[in-house]
């Protein structure tokens, strides 16, 4: 779900390097800290002098919600600009210091941040932040440099508009948020694109890249003196206040809708979902396990079982909860044949409604509760995955110990608390949306409503998400 550019700028031998040097520091020994620069710019930070690399995550609200209405994928081509070129190195210098040096930098405009990510040797560490400081401060946006990329992008939409599961996604969002910034694509549109101009990218940072809405996540071989003089030289001249447009709340549209769209592909696509739970919310952490229990646990998952295994109607199917600033989905995907797209989307919403109507079992609940403890430890296996779910925790508001809270969090979840968040996720029916060959069975009852406009939601407070490394679809 999401349309996002991300640079990498280490090749060859160079990537391999950084990636064998990624273990994390041991989870019962992770002690997290928050640091607070001379100049006042916070960090959460993990220092561990087992392997010499350091890895920061970091972000800025603001996203593709502040791409202009008429201009989505502004936010998309900064990032993909933004180290094609900055301070008084072109294209070619620039990539020149980050491979010859293994550095690597990416960073890409999700729905409600601006992202980026820095991975570096120790030894480094001050030529590797120093090109971060001149891309967002001084990126060049040359013209030919944008020209390039507006092509690259323009081949990437042209792709998907014949691919099904890009189109499912797309349309799942039109329908789910109507009018609101969520439905459109992030990633801009064969119309937007060509109409972006510098003036545009330029506008765009001044108002996303500031110090008010940055947040940071550091881990690796780094003491915090050291790191508090780096993050004052990157940031410190940020402009204070980022300049966003306001952006509503919004409870995406009410199920059940269906709308297909004929495509001459091999395999038909399904996309499925609803309105979600925000993470914010007191049974957040209710409805993320019996989420996993219907569909997000892989292979033991409901829908695996019963979609796949026992009927045989789909290679795979999945579904996971996704959690905005602005509002929370469900959302599930699968593909099946042609002729078997009717069966596959009667029997998942037959399992859907089942779950809405029964909750999940004692045994199941268990399991489910087993395996997202456990698979904690394994999701914080690297130095990078440490430092995205540490920021992605503070762009969720949670406490910086939710690592050491998490398993009891998941434990204190009963089996009413389950089935109550089973009634209200999966209680309304389904939206859905089908990609495929037409004529198709499922099909001949479907007409494409337009998409319902969005209903304002109230602001609500605050609560904690998944297990250590979360998905977001921005």
């Amino acid at each position: 779900m999401t349309y996002s550019f991300t640079r990498r700028a280490v090749l060859g031998g160079a990537s391999l390097a950084i990636a064998t040097l990624g273990s994390a520091p041991s989870l019962a020994a992770t002690r997290i800290q928050r640091l607070v620069s001379p100049g006042g710019i916070e960090a959460w930070v993990v220092q561990g002098a087992t392997v010499p690399l350091i890895a920061m995550e970091y972000a800025f609200r603001g996203g593709a919600t502040q791409d202009p209405t008429d201009k989505p994928g502004v936010g998309h081509m900064v990032a993909s600009l933004l180290d094609e070129g900055a301070g008084d190195l072109d294209f070619e210098a620039f990539h020149e210091r980050l491979d010859r040096r293994a550095i690597k930098l990416s960073f890409t405009s999700r729905r409600d941040q601006f992202r980026g990510s820095l991975r570096t040797l120790k030894d480094n560490k001050d030529e590797a932040f120093d090109l971060l400081r001149m891309a967002l401060t001084s990126p060049h946006f040359d013209a030919l440099d944008v020209e390039r990329i507006r092509a690259a992008v323009l081949a990437n939409l042209r792709r998907g508009s014949v691919h099904p599961s890009t189109l499912a996604n797309r349309k799942f969002l039109e329908v789910a948020f109507g009018d609101h910034p969520y439905a459109r694509q992030a990633g801009g549109t064969l119309k937007s694109v060509p109409k972006i101009d510098v003036a545009d990218l330029k506008d765009y940072v001044r108002r996303v890249v500031a110090k008010d809405t940055l947040k940071i996540a550091v881990v690796g071989d780094v003491d915090q003196e050291t790191l508090g003089r780096l993050l004052d030289k990157t940031f410190g001249s940020l402009p204070a206040k980022a300049e966003l447009t306001e952006v509503a709340d919004v409870i995406a549209a009410k199920a059940p809708q269906c709308v297909f769209i004929p495509l001459d592909v091999p395999q038909t696509v399904v996309t499925f979902g609803g309105a979600g739970v925000r993470r914010s919310e007191p049974d957040f952490m209710a409805a993320y396990v019996v989420n996993h229990i219907l569909g997000g646990g892989g292979l033991s998952s409901r829908l695996f079982r019963e979609v796949r295994e026992k009927r045989g109607l789909a290679y795979s199917v999945h579904e996971a909860l996704l959690w905005m600033d602005h509002s929370a989905v469900f959302v599930g995907n699968t593909g099946t044949r042609a002729d078997r797209a009717s069966a596959t989307v009667e029997e998942v919403q037959k399992q859907v409604r089942r779950m809405a109507e029964e909750g999940p079992t004692q045994q199941e609940l268990d399991d489910a509760k087993s395996y997202l403890k456990g698979s904690q430890m394994l999701a914080l296996d690297s130095s990078s995955n440490l430092a995205r779910a540490l920021l992605q925790y503070q762009l969720d508001k949670l406490p910086i110990d939710y690592i050491e809270r998490y398993s009891a969090l998941v434990d204190a979840v009963t089996l009413q608390d389950a089935g109550k968040a089973a009634q209200r996720l999966w209680g309304q029916d389904l939206l859905t949306v089908i990609v495929g060959r037409s004529p198709l069975a499922a099909a001949q009852s479907i007409t494409a409503p337009s998409a319902t406009k969005p209903r304002p939601a109230a602001v609500q407070p605050g609560t904690a998400p998944s297990a250590a490394t979360p998905t977001t679809p921005n």
